[in-house]
């Protein structure tokens, strides 16, 4: 477990929390960066990549 990559699973964690649930092209489009980032740091710890779309709480 890296640090950089929990600091980027958290960071995209939270980008995607803010944006999820706006119903605007820019709010899913900022929502989706923060899934990638979090897959990002998900991959870099070893982890699978959520795969699920943005907002749907899993």
């Amino acid at each position: 477990m890296s640090v950089e990559g929990k600091a980027k699973e958290a960071a995209g964690f939270v980008k995607e929390e803010l944006y999820e649930h706006g119903k605007s092209p820019e709010s899913q489009k900022k929502a989706q960066e923060g899934r990638d980032l979090r897959n990002e740091g998900r991959v870099e710890d070893g982890k699978a990549p959520k795969r699920t779309k943005p907002g749907t709480g899993q």
